[in-house]
């Protein structure tokens, strides 16, 4: 938030980091009777923000300037009022669905900010989302941001977790966890937990989460029986599955697509031929997988099993037709 025009050194250092961040070349002048310092005072605070890791910029000339420039690293920000009730807003939008690639930090960028906005401020996101509706959405269930808010909170913080939880048979139990990761599909969230009630590793749906709540209780980090969350709720949802074998061979180099596939469906693998295969198994339809390859934006062939085959066969027609 905007500082009002203060004597207070701290409270005038943000008012001219505030100023600095509009998009602009500032002239000292203008900045002194900004502040109501004089431009040495100006200078000097300048300086402060320097040492704090602020890239500030300065113009010689009659009157000289300073601006705002990118550094090496992410300097805080400070939002005004409408900043960051709009930053809040379009942070729950990508959070609240699981939109792959900034589902993850869309959630902790919302747990951070709103870790710190003012009540009034909360209000008024709350109220301009409720007022809101997408067109476009994923295919999986919406969660409410506060669910993941509270949940993303709790893993960065090593917090346990309480929360009530409907299995796939609708039955309702109470779980009290120590939260490991918070892991996107691009349909469903997911929650990699140790279970402390059934003392081993749990994968809990987010849309299946009831009042979350942080105990405040900090525990000291468990580690995992596999290397990452993600490979953990993969094996976990195969295992719970009917699953498929699948290969798939991209006409692009590995590192190309494993920034464009979910990583829980596999690692691609270079071919030597410029080119890679992607390799894995799946409990998903075929033809959300078929439509997930395609939007990879990569030319590939299916080698296995016949029924994707078959389904981007199909898909591919009914694409080719509906172009004309």
């Amino acid at each position: 938030m905007l500082v009002g025009m203060t004597t207070d050194t701290p409270a005038r250092v943000l008012q001219l980091l505030s100023l600095l961040q509009t998009p602009r070349e500032w002239p000292g002048g203008e900045l002194a009777e900004r502040l109501g310092v004089s431009r040495r005072t100006v200078r000097r605070d300048i300086d402060r923000l320097r040492e704090l890791g602020y890239p500030v910029q300065a113009t010689k000339g009659a009157d000289g300037g300073y601006r705002l420039v990118a550094g090496k690293a992410m300097p805080p920000l400070v939002l005004d009022d409408e900043e960051a009730v709009a930053i809040a807003v379009g942070l729950r939008a990508g959070a609240g669905h699981a939109v792959e690639g900034v589902d993850e930090a869309s959630v902790r960028a919302l747990a951070k900010l709103e870790q710190v906005l003012p009540a009034r401020l909360r209000h008024r996101v709350s109220t301009l989302q409720a007022a809101t509706t997408s067109l476009t959405s994923g295919d999986g269930p919406s969660i409410a941001p506060e669910t993941l808010t509270v949940m993303a909170s709790t893993v960065a913080g090593h917090e346990r977790l309480r929360f009530a939880y409907r299995d796939k048979d609708d039955s309702e139990s109470r779980r009290l966890t120590e939260p490991h990761r918070l892991v996107s599909t691009g349909r469903r969230w997911y929650l990699v937990a140790y279970d402390l009630d059934r003392a081993d590793w749990r994968t809990f749906r987010v849309d299946r989460v009831r009042e979350p709540f942080a105990t405040g209780v900090r525990f000291a980090p468990r580690e995992l029986p596999t290397g990452s969350a993600a490979e953990y709720l993969r094996r976990s949802i195969h295992r719970r599955q009917e699953t498929y074998e699948f290969a798939v061979r991209f006409a692009a180099p590995a590192a190309q697509v494993s920034t464009r596939v979910p990583a829980w469906l596999g690692v691609p693998e270079d071919d030597g031929k410029g080119g890679c295969v992607l390799r894995g198994t799946s409990g998903e339809p075929v033809e959300w997988l078929a439509m997930r390859l395609a939007m990879a934006g990569c030319e590939f062939a299916v080698r296995r099993p016949g029924e994707l085959a078959e389904c981007v066969r199909e898909l591919g027609g009914r694409l080719s037709r509906a172009g004309g």
